[in-house]
């Protein structure tokens, strides 16, 4: 039986991230992923707060020579009104611009740099069962010939993101509390962008708040677009290869004719009830980072930063216990992460119930609340200086329901 320190169960952002930490500081780790690289995955716009940790792991170097589109903010639409948050205009101090990338190629070079680093990874390797302890941890798997194989751990981190091995295993998931919701999107050629239609991430909200439309430009003058609501609305959208999608985003009105004669990169695709999140997300013996733990919304584009930062957060957390240290996971990890994925939350329930979008399309809205919330936008969601940040369940609504009232006025 191989023994090693460290098992990280997915090589994508969170797996990639908390491996290279742990490498570094000479652990003998292994990295299990199930499927095989480059694979699609959906997610393509970062925010620039993932950057802090990509740069603590040494992956820059190897992201900046891939040439992905840079990003230096996000823009919202409802009807005839838009709005511009810029990342230079930002409350927390940090990073001004970051990438949107296509997945399969940002994973890939993420964990390539994981491996020239000296992290072995084994591809086609499905985890099929975990037994935890207070000192080792024994975790079968099998790998792409159907050999099974049987490794001795000190620890488990499980970045498996959708595959969400552990929470499985252990009967760990629940359902979420906001409603069912689903998406529909394609690649699709992109040769009539102009200006910064070629470089910023767009959100154009219909449906009385009920659904929106993202495009997400690519260097390569290709664009994600996609349509996300109620399950419903995307099961239609999404039958007859796309059919009603496919007219809705080449014939709305807001979009201009952008894509009205482009073709496909690849078929429209549909995922549906996508919000998932696990009872606890910790054990003795193991810890969850990334979607393993919990996925929101991709309105704001949160699921890489939060998978970079759980996953060097888990890193950094196990190498102290294993050196010695006590570590109380529920503070120091599980309550920390959740005030930051909560922050999102209060984001997301206002963007659908209308609030966030009040404060967004305000007639004027005051500098430094834009800048608090462009932090947020930034991904910088454990920044407590931020007044939003600290008290975003009461200052979101309140700030809405007074944009209201002096509109009225």
């Amino acid at each position: 039986m191989e023994k090693i320190d460290v098992l990280i169960i997915g090589a994508g952002p969170a797996g990639s991230v908390s491996s290279a930490y742990l490498n570094k500081l000479g652990y003998k780790t292994l990295v299990l992923e199930k499927t095989q690289f480059p694979r699609f995955v959906i997610g393509e716009s970062l925010l620039p707060h993932c950057m802090d940790h990509l740069e603590e792991v040494g992956f820059l170097e190897n992201v900046k020579k891939a040439g992905f589109q840079i990003k230096t903010g996000a823009a919202f639409y409802k009807g005839d009104k838009r709005v511009d948050f810029l990342f230079e205009n930002q409350f927390t101090k940090g990073w001004t611009w970051t990438w949107q990338v296509k997945r399969a190629e940002f994973d890939t070079i993420l964990i390539n740099t994981a491996k020239e680093q000296g992290v072995p990874v084994k591809f086609r390797s499905e985890v099929t069962s975990v037994k935890c302890g207070p000192d080792k941890q024994i975790v079968t798997y099998m790998d792409e010939y159907e050999v099974e194989h049987t490794v001795e751990a000190r620890f488990i981190i499980d970045a498996s993101g959708y595959g969400r091995v552990l929470p499985r295993l252990f009967n760990l998931e629940e359902e979420v509390s906001t409603p069912a919701r689903g998406a529909v999107f394609c690649h699709i050629h992109d040769t009539k962008r102009t200006g910064k239609q070629g470089e910023n991430i767009f959100m154009h909200s219909f449906r009385n708040n009920k659904a929106w439309i993202w495009a997400i430009p690519f260097s390569d003058k290709t664009t994600s677009v996609g349509v996300v609501s109620d399950t419903e609305f995307v099961g239609e959208f999404a039958e007859d290869g796309g059919k009603k999608f496919l007219e809705h985003i080449r014939s709305f009105k807001d979009l201009n004719g952008r894509f009205a004669e482009e073709e496909l990169v690849f078929q429209p695709r549909e995922i549906l009830g996508y919000a998932k999140r696990a009872k606890q997300l910790h054990g003795e013996g193991y810890v969850m980072c990334g979607n393993a733990t919990e996925f929101l919304d991709p309105i704001f584009s949160s699921g890489v930063t939060l998978a970079t930062g759980s996953g060097l957060l888990a890193a950094k957390l196990v190498h102290r216990q294993l050196t010695g240290e006590i570590i109380d996971w529920q503070t120091q990890y599980e309550d920390l992460m959740r005030k930051g994925v909560d922050v999102f939350r209060s984001f997301v329930l206002g963007w659908y119930n209308g609030d966030i979008q009040t404060i967004f399309f305000a007639n004027a809205i005051e500098a430094n609340i834009k800048e608090q919330v462009c932090s947020i936008l930034a991904g910088y969601v454990w920044d407590e200086n931020n007044p939003l940040v600290k008290k975003h369940k009461t200052i979101v609504p309140a700030l809405a329901q007074v944009i209201r009232m002096n509109e009225v006025a």
